[in-house]
């Protein structure tokens, strides 16, 4: 690593890039894909089980009452980027087909990621807190809101529903191991503050879980067949124009708005991330006898880009923070 920073390359940025080739070649199909599957749900628990044991309870406090925070959040999620997927209709037929575009405007109704926001917001030393709320905040309601912003500006076959289980899956998975290492805190928190290590491994560990499965499931349903190479360009450059977009707005916003760094850093990172864990589920129930790996295409291809540029922000974000003892801040 110490030796690629010399050249201004990022390690963590090619790890990205190397797994996404290797699920592209080698994907994970049958027992390989449930094992993984399993593995990133573990990743995901640990993870949440040591922000918990990190934080102390005033910090938490402080991020479940921060509410102009996670207000920008959810307006940048569920506001700003429909009106981008609106306005993206210019684009149809000419750069992108009524199919991708169809599946870009619903990435752009789909709720913020939960783990790579937590994440990015530790590894660039944000409000580790306030992402947490906002984030997962962001995911609740999205259970909800998606359906309702889909049958609002879209057109589906079929009635949406909307799967308890996604809720659930959140509490369990997010909330429970929060709680548990909330409750260990005292027991392992002077450990984990002498040795940042296991949580350094685990925030980078789980979002190479993330790209890798992503990856084989794309590669395991032919989301690829039936485009050209250059409608794959242009939906590439759509995509990485509008996270561009996006990352300009809400760093813009969080600094107008007044935000201290750590603030505007979750603005930044939880702002401009779309769930491929829960868009994709919601596809198959939203989009029921259609084309749904044209559809979850732009989702997929935004995912990953988000994921490479966010690793290099957060790195960014690191490197000219100064010196502090603890990775989060609650600063406001």
């Amino acid at each position: 690593m110490k030796f690629l920073s010399r050249f201004y390359i990022d390690g963590f940025i090619l790890s990205i890039i190397a797994v996404a080739v290797l699920a592209s070649i080698f994907p994970a199909q049958g027992t390989a894909a449930e094992v993984l599957s399993w593995a990133t749900k573990i990743a995901i628990f640990l993870l949440f089980l040591l922000y918990g044991a990190r934080l102390h309870p005033r910090e938490a406090l402080a991020g479940l009452t921060h509410w102009r925070l996670h207000a920008a959040v959810l307006t940048a999620t569920f506001v700003l980027f429909p009106l981008l997927g609106l306005a993206l209709s210019v684009l149809e037929p000419t750069l992108l087909s009524g199919g991708l575009y169809t599946g870009v405007l619903y990435l752009c109704l789909v709720p913020s990621t939960v783990q790579s926001s937590i994440a990015f917001t530790s590894i660039a030393r944000g409000n580790v807190p306030g992402a947490m709320v906002s984030a997962t905040l962001s995911n609740m309601l999205g259970v909800f809101l998606t359906p309702l912003l889909v049958i609002a500006l879209m057109n589906t076959t079929g009635e949406a529903h909307v799967d308890a289980s996604s809720v659930l899956d959140i509490v369990v998975q997010l909330l429970l191991p929060f709680v548990l290492g909330q409750l260990l805190r005292p027991l392992v928190a002077d450990w984990l503050q002498r040795n940042a290590a296991p949580t350094k491994l685990v925030d980078r560990g789980s979002i190479l879980l993330v790209v890798y499965a992503a990856f084989s499931a794309g590669m395991v349903e032919n989301a690829w067949a039936g485009l050209s190479p250059w409608q794959v360009l242009g939906l590439v450059a759509v995509m990485c124009g509008l996270l561009a977009v996006v990352l300009a707005v809400t760093w813009f916003a969080g600094r107008r708005l007044g935000f201290s760094v750590p603030d505007q850093i979750v603005v930044v990172f939880c702002g401009s991330k779309k769930s491929l864990a829960t868009g994709l589920p919601m596809a198959t129930v939203l989009f029921a006898g259609q084309p749904i790996g044209l559809i979850v295409l732009p989702l997929m291809i935004f995912h990953q880009i988000q994921l490479i540029v966010c690793a290099a922000l957060a790195q960014r974000y690191a490197r000219r923070a100064d010196p502090q003892p603890e990775p989060a801040d609650t600063g406001h």
